[in-house]
């Protein structure tokens, strides 16, 4: 294993893989600092330019993107008060009130210096973790991935905030979008509705691009606003001087906040499609649980950022895990990189380390590299990151469309990718607007077909149902899939009450 890290290394630093390393993570700090655009949405922005590279490259540049995305979206949220990115929110619990008081430098590199570590420590499972799940997972026959795809949309759908209904609802329509197209095993047409470009089903990156990049400018474009205050942000001038010495005795004098709050990102990764949102908010919410000062959390303390910056770079490694061990995307921005591999012609999944052992440990190398390559742009740069994020949304949100059609179109020179890509992006508005949530929609797209696929496999293996439930391992994956949707029915129940209790108390008053 070491040899082969070695060698990815050794290959990595190449300047045919370091070029687009670098660039990806250049970009990725510049979309992770500017308010509104996403990492997913900057990820498939650069993807059409992957397409004429090595997937090797493609992938480096692709992985710069995710690390510096994480990374550079701490800048708006301390500087600001307005997260960068959706997992950097719980950043500006503690990071804005910091730099009100004072102290801008501190808490920006408190989160850069606990990003580097949560990225670094995160690697370390990335790498030990990998190749002993995929070879776990090739134990699994069709039962077993059927029922592991089941648990996969069972777990997100109980874990979006709004009400399991709506999220088991979108995982559904989802799974209905890989309906479309020709039959899987007998080639017949179904629900075409006489549309020729349908035969072949519903390419999957033009409905990734439309649901999360269309709908998500569409709905920043009807809250615009907040440059006034970064402009006088930016008028008021900001020192961020520091010391480095003193910023990393603050982190390193917490260990327990930087190695459990890193460890609940890489679990939150390793969950399909939940995201590092969820892993910022979590984190930050166990490292106030955990303090004997928990009053202090929301007042500038350095335990708030570590926390929530920490967990959020960890999150990278674990999605980076379960797309590699089991070909399933972690989150959105490896949702594309499994595209990608799909253009490219490599199946991901519990063969991919055995039959693609460069371009795995090359993405270990990348990863790696990645936040070494990030610390050196933001100790060269960090200055003129507050001028990058007052940019004017009304420019940067037109160009982004512009390019998320140009890479829809390029997928296959075809007007349809185009279509896909406006009808998706309107139905992700929608859903939107009516509170369906977006992952598991998308998660029910990518495996809707191998959940079909898998179960037509075990019953024409053998036509016995009872297998599913008395294979061990497919077994338990349906229990735990059960145990997932039982939890979250509990938590949405007690969340109600405690909200009812809440009014309750307030009418009282």
């Amino acid at each position: 294993m070491f040899e082969l890290l070695g060698a990815g290394l050794a290959g990595m630093l190449q300047l045919k893989y370091l070029a687009p390393l670098a660039i990806g993570a250049l970009v990725g700090v510049v979309g992770g600092a500017i308010p509104g655009i996403t990492i997913t949405m900057t990820v498939i922005v650069v993807l059409p330019f992957t397409f004429g590279l090595e997937p090797l490259q493609g992938l480096a540049a692709m992985i710069g993107v995710y690390v510096g995305g994480e990374t550079g979206g701490l800048i708006a949220s301390c500087l600001l008060g307005i997260p960068g990115k959706p997992s950097a929110v719980a950043t500006t619990f503690d990071g804005f009130p910091m730099a009100r008081k004072g102290e801008p430098g501190r808490a920006i590199w408190l989160g850069i210096w606990a990003s580097i570590f949560g990225g670094l420590l995160g690697a370390i499972v990335l790498i030990a973790a990998t190749e002993p799940l995929a070879r776990f997972a090739l134990q699994f026959g069709p039962w077993e991935y059927f029922s592991l795809f089941i648990l996969a949309l069972s777990m997100v759908a109980g874990l979006v905030e709004s009400s399991l209904a709506k999220g088991l609802a979108s995982g559904a329509l989802g799974c209905v979008v890989t309906i479309l197209g020709n039959d899987p095993v007998l080639g017949r047409e179904r629900l075409t509705l006489g549309i020729p470009w349908l035969e072949g089903g519903i390419p999957f990156l033009p409905v990734l691009i439309g649901v999360f990049a269309f709908a998500q400018i569409m709905s920043d474009v009807e809250k615009m606003g907040g440059a006034a205050s970064a402009e006088q942000a930016l008028d008021r001038g900001v020192s961020l001087a520091v010391s480095h010495a003193r910023v990393l005795w603050d982190i390193l004098s917490r260990p327990f906040v930087l190695l459990w709050c890193s460890f609940i990102g890489l679990v939150i990764g390793v969950l399909p499609a939940i995201g590092g949102s969820a892993a910022n908010m979590l984190a930050w919410d166990q490292a106030k649980k955990f303090s004997r000062h928990p009053e202090k959390f929301g007042t500038g303390i350095p335990e708030g950022i570590i926390a929530s910056e920490s967990s959020n770079n960890a999150n990278v490694a674990g999605s980076l895990v379960t797309i590699m061990a089991f070909g399933i995307p972690g989150d959105a921005v490896t949702a594309v990189m499994l595209g990608a591999l799909t253009v490219h012609g490599i199946q991901s999944g519990p063969l991919f380390i055995s039959q693609n052992a460069q371009i795995a440990y090359g993405m270990f190398a990348a990863y790696i590299l990645a936040h070494a390559i990030v610390l050196a742009i933001l100790l060269l740069g960090v200055r003129w990151m507050l001028r990058i994020v007052v940019v004017p949304r009304s420019i940067l949100f037109p160009v982004v469309l512009v390019l998320c059609t140009v890479g829809a179109y390029a997928l296959g020179n075809a007007m349809a990718s185009v279509y896909v890509l406006l009808v998706f992006g309107v139905a992700g508005y929608a859903m939107v607007k009516v509170g369906f949530p977006l992952a598991p929609f998308i998660l029910g797209v990518i495996l809707g077909d191998q959940i079909e696929v898998n179960l037509i496999r075990a019953l024409m293996t053998n036509p016995d149902p009872w297998l599913f439930l008395t294979r061990p391992i497919s077994g338990l994956l349906l229990g735990a899939a059960v145990l997932s949707i039982a939890a979250a029915l509990w938590q949405h129940h007690r969340q109600r009450r405690r909200m009812a209790a809440a009014g309750a108390g307030d009418a009282d008053f």
